[in-house]
């Protein structure tokens, strides 16, 4: 278990867990995470090795960048990805082995709005952060991906999806010019809430279900890291699994937040 900290303007103490796997199936992981005191993220890479891996590292170390200069507006996060999608070019540009690499990249942030901390969740490609809340879990993000156009466009059902031939394929990568669009959400912290950010390792082998009765089953956020990860490699791991958990703990002091996103602050 992490040490935790106290959101400001409130009592309420963020503790969080991370772990990653190879799977079973390929010979190395090309995902990357980060679980600091306010950036929680996951990246999967693509590109083979030695290009998804940097890729995925790029976007997570600049997104740690953040617990230096802490962010004050979702737009703050939008930028960050957008220089980690610079720098990913930038290696491109210096190494052309490393062409065709990119990343997916999704996670929570901790963003000061000068008198109270609140969440802000980011998405690219298909990737996920799911919110779990009065003993119910949906999915925040909006998987980037071609089987998800198609199930919005009514073209295909969702019980396909698994064994779709295009349910691999994404929409939208760090690592592409012109930049990705980012999608944001903006939310209040609320005591009791989970979050479960996750590579699609662990949402292709664990249906919903068993994804929230593990990750509401242990107190400690590590140990639901853990157990979710070696779930997902029991099931079948074809991939490399990465999950962080992130939990939000009650204070004494702790009034009722509304935590839908904000209107008007959804940037799709």
């Amino acid at each position: 278990m992490r040490a935790g900290r106290v959101l400001r303007g409130s009592s309420m103490l963020v503790r969080s867990g991370r772990a990653t796997d190879v799977g079973r199936v390929r010979e190395h992981n090309e995902d990357s995470v980060i679980a600091a005191s306010r950036v929680f993220a996951v990246a999967d890479g693509m590109g083979g090795h030695a290009a998804g891996e940097v890729a995925s590292r790029i976007v997570v170390e600049t997104l740690g960048e953040l617990e230096e200069h802490p962010p004050t507006s979702a737009d703050d996060v939008s930028a960050a990805l957008r220089e980690a999608n610079r720098r990913i070019l930038d290696t491109v540009g210096a190494d052309p082995a490393k062409r065709g690499m990119g990343t997916t990249a999704t996670g929570v942030v901790v963003v000061d709005t000068g008198g109270r901390e609140q969440w802000v969740v980011f998405n690219v490609g298909d990737s996920r952060v799911y919110r779990l809340a009065d003993h119910r879990m949906h999915q925040v993000t909006r998987d980037h991906s071609e089987v998800r156009e198609l199930v919005d466009a009514g073209l295909l059902d969702p019980s396909e999806v698994a064994t779709h031939p295009l349910r691999n394929v994404i929409t939208r990568s760090l690592g592409t010019d012109p930049a990705p669009r980012v999608d944001v959400w903006v939310m209040a912290p609320t005591p009791g809430e989970r979050f479960v950010i996750c590579s699609d390792g662990l949402s292709n082998e664990l249906d919903d279900r068993d994804i929230m009765v593990l990750a509401r089953q242990y107190a400690d956020p590590q140990t639901a890291a853990d157990e979710l990860v070696g779930a997902a490699v029991r099931a079948g791991g074809r991939d490399n699994v990465s999950v962080v958990v992130v939990a939000v703990d009650p204070g004494e002091d702790d009034d009722d937040a509304d935590t839908a996103p904000r209107a008007g602050l959804h940037r799709p």
